[in-house]
């Protein structure tokens, strides 16, 4: 397939999650918030995937796992997060990797988002819904996944260690009444 033609593809793909907000969800975020104009409907702005590698200071190969992960369940390359000061009782020297970090947007958000609701949250031990007291006062909501090893793709034959993943879903809303709205109309399926 030559360059003009793969481009040609990847410009007329739509996640279905999009799809789904553009024909279906923002009318319906319009006449519940008694909005004129549709650019005003809350909207996603962007994902960011988050895991926290504090036995990095001693095994290097633990951070490289957490990178592998997030590489494979995102299809983005991660970036090393690094300690910003030293703490002596945790044997942290400023500038050691301890951590590894993502952000998603446009068609990947919408792909991760759709994964995360319909594959690996109905995989998670004990899932009873997603808490509706995790939003942050400015319509961002963030959650925490115990262990990553809930998205299929995953080999767990290659890792020697199993993380935990902090996903924080970044919205255009004003109020968290509007992104509880969006996020349950999107499929996220809330505690009653």
């Amino acid at each position: 397939m030559s360059d003009t033609a793969q481009t040609t593809a990847d410009e007329t793909y739509v996640p279905r999650l999009k799809r789904q907000y553009e024909q279906d969800i923002v009318p319906r975020l319009m006449e519940r918030f008694g909005l004129k104009n549709p650019l005003a409907a809350p909207r996603l702005k962007k994902i960011s995937l988050n895991i926290g590698v504090g036995e990095a200071i001693n095994d290097a190969a633990a951070l490289t796992d957490a990178l592998a992960i997030l590489r494979t369940i995102s299809g983005q390359q991660p970036t090393a997060t690094r300690a910003r000061r030293s703490v002596a009782g945790f044997h942290l020297r400023e500038g050691v990797a301890i951590g590894a970090r993502v952000t998603l947007r446009g068609a990947r958000m919408y792909e991760f988002l759709d994964r995360l609701i319909a594959v690996a949250l109905p995989r998670v031990r004990d899932f009873r819904g997603l808490s509706p007291d995790s939003f942050d006062g400015s319509g961002n909501y963030n959650l925490g996944i115990q262990e990553a090893v809930v998205f299929p793709e995953l080999d767990l034959d290659s890792l020697k260690s199993m993380f935990g993943l902090d996903v924080a879903i970044v919205t255009s809303a004003r109020t968290d009444q509007e992104a509880f709205e969006l996020l349950r109309l999107l499929g996220m399926p809330f505690r009653q």
